[in-house]
């Protein structure tokens, strides 16, 4: 195979076998013997000093190397940040199509996308840039180049949560935030604001799954808890749901999700509220809903919380059973990456068992195509969705 002179620093791993994923934990690794600034491009070669692939290092973070790439004959620079991005555009737009249907979608999705550490969102004619690692944000001016090559005229807002700055050692200074924008999904108009506070702005990863959970509700009186922007909610009384209420503990994002209704011409009742005195008020005036989504917010970003996530699930669903009647539909959700589907579907299990109810599981979903995984990169299916019938 040919190979191309390296003159990065060398990175050894502790184990003769290739990691099999991109992200290599520092007690993986030998410390480099001279300190490296985070986000160093570094050769990373196995025990025995064979070629393993270049990437990222930083040795202040848990995820001391990014594997970019395993090709020996790839060199790692501005040209192949470019490659990179351009190959996670055509398959949105000439695969997916995703233009058909929304200007709202996620333009690279990190790993899935070869892209360690870097998330993109297009909302129409506005570009939001999440970093996630130093690396990646050294190379920001070349990103920024990429990204306006296949979007002349975007307008570019990037940002990084305070957690990932400290955890990763670097700083970012965000532009002002741009205007709210309307976006266009599925012939819907939806509100997003780049830098409220809520992520990129607006969740694209749902997109196929409030579709899908509209088809199921028409003619059906429609409960959306988290409810967010109230997506799930717009789109099903769109669809012909006959009564819709959205429930949110936060009053900011409700007033946009009145908007959203508003946009739509549709009647959607969104109350401020903890879901569980809502909930609980709700079974005391003898209410039901026969279409209800739950769809919490991610509940933990550390390993050793996974059980307690799991516990706040399981209340949560166990709760909403008792105002869905018999026959009726659950949209259950959860976004905490950590969670395993089978650890989410092991909770519905007890829940059923717990409230003597059946669930039927009658599709497992997750994010959109948009949000694709690599298969050594579990973490990368954080999006759970599944639709039940709860008898």
């Amino acid at each position: 195979m040919n190979t191309i002179e390296s003159t990065l620093p060398v990175i050894r791993l502790k184990s003769d076998r290739n990691p099999g994923h991109p992200w290599v934990w520092s007690a993986q690794v030998y410390k480099p013997e001279v300190r490296l600034p985070p986000g160093s491009l570094v050769e990373v070669q196995d025990a025995k000093g064979r070629f393993v692939g270049r990437g990222f290092w930083n040795g202040h973070a848990r995820i001391a190397l990014r594997v970019l790439s395993n090709a020996a004959t790839e060199t790692i620079d501005a040209q192949w940040i470019a490659a990179r991005i351009e190959r996670a555009v055509k398959l949105r737009r000439e695969w997916l199509q995703l233009d058909r249907c929304s200007d709202a979608w996620r333009v690279v999705h990190s790993e899935g996308d070869g892209l360690s550490g870097l998330v993109v969102d297009r909302h129409a004619d506005i570009l939001v840039i999440e970093y996630f690692a130093a690396g990646m944000w050294r190379f920001r001016e070349a990103i920024h180049a990429a990204l306006l090559t296949h979007f002349p005229g975007a307008r570019l807002y990037w940002f990084a949560e305070s957690h990932v700055q400290k955890q990763e050692s670097f700083d970012v200074r965000s532009p002002d935030a741009p205007a709210a924008v309307q976006v266009h999904e599925h012939g819907l108009r939806f509100h997003a604001a780049p830098g409220s506070g809520h992520k990129t702005g607006f969740f694209a990863d749902q997109r196929e799954n409030r579709r899908r959970f509209a088809e199921l509700a028409k003619g059906r009186r429609v409960l959306d808890l988290c409810c967010n922007a109230g997506g799930f909610a717009v789109h099903a009384m769109a669809a012909g749901a006959r009564e819709a209420v959205g429930v949110d503990l936060d009053a900011g994002i409700l007033e946009i999700a009145r908007s959203n209704a508003a946009a739509n011409h549709v009647a959607v009742t969104f109350e401020q509220s903890d879901i569980f005195d809502w909930v609980r008020a709700a079974v005391a005036r003898g209410e039901h809903y026969d279409a209800v989504v739950l769809d919490p917010a991610k509940l933990t970003r550390d390993s050793r919380k996974v059980m307690d996530a799991l516990k706040k699930y399981f209340a949560m669903n166990r709760m909403v059973l008792d105002v869905i009647p018999p026959g009726g539909l659950l949209l259950t959700c959860s976004c905490t990456g950590l969670v395993s589907e089978d650890q989410f579907l092991e909770m519905l299990r007890r829940v059923a068992l717990n409230a003597g109810r059946e669930i039927q599981v009658l599709q497992t979903s997750g994010a959109g195509a948009d949000h694709p995984s690599r298969t050594d990169v579990p973490e990368g299916r954080y999006l759970k969705a599944v639709f039940c019938q709860v008898m």
